[in-house]
């Protein structure tokens, strides 16, 4: 089997950090701190993370979605998918050379699927665009680490603690859907999406690698009656 060649590194705003884009044969991975961030063989549950949250928004005329992370663009490809012609997706990306490998090495993974006219790519902390104004969006997706704590930078702790949550919820149309993908299960914070007055459904997707803890997506509904 051929070794992992790194192609390029990217510095991580305010983290100290960076993230590694690495290739074998077909095969892409982006590693931070020596761990797979996302891969491109393996991207069943980040486009089961869209899945879930937009089929549920397909009786909206226009509705607006925030994705926060570019990643290789599974869960923007599969909102494309689900949304009509008159959705609005905005993608938030903290790390300048995630889109920069979006159109270079990774080009023929997103499919041109930057250019299409409903697609708003924004750099910079999805945090920020979450905080810029209340009820905003009809749906929130958060694939920005490995679960509901800040593995690509501390500062996204903030998404996933109470206040996050509170602010996110605030940014949501009532109705509007909090999507948040994770690694493995974690009934604390499945816990706290409750506390902070949404409604929770969790959803455990088989991982495609065998014998692993399945993956998770939490979708959380803000209420319709003012809560």
């Amino acid at each position: 089997m051929a070794a992992w060649t790194e192609l390029d590194t990217g510095p991580i705003p305010g983290g100290g950090g960076a993230l590694r884009l690495v290739r074998r044969d077909d095969e892409f991975l982006i590693v931070v701190e020596g761990m797979e961030l996302m891969g491109s063989h393996r991207s069943g549950s980040e486009r089961e993370l869209a899945a879930l949250a937009c089929a549920a928004l397909r009786r909206y005329p226009a509705p607006r979605v925030l994705i926060g992370g570019l990643g290789m663009g599974f869960t923007l490809r599969a909102a494309l998918a689900e949304l009509g012609p008159d959705a609005k997706i905005v993608v938030a990306e903290l790390v300048p050379a995630v889109l920069t490998w979006a159109r270079g090495p990774l080009a023929p993974i997103f499919g041109g699927c930057l250019d299409d006219k409903r697609v708003e790519i924004r750099e910079g902390d999805v945090n920020r665009v979450i905080q810029s104004g209340p009820q905003a969006w009809d749906a929130i997706l958060l694939d920005v680490d490995n679960g509901p704590r800040g593995l690509v930078s501390r500062a996204n702790d903030r998404l996933y603690d109470s206040w996050g949550l509170k602010r996110a919820r605030w940014a949501l149309r009532p109705g509007g859907l909090l999507g948040i993908w994770s690694g493995c299960p974690d009934r604390k914070f499945k816990a706290r999406l409750q506390r902070t007055g949404f409604t929770v459904a969790e959803h455990r997707i088989r991982s495609e690698r065998p014998g692993r803890t399945p993956h998770v997506v939490w979708i959380a509904t803000r209420p319709t009656d003012g809560g």
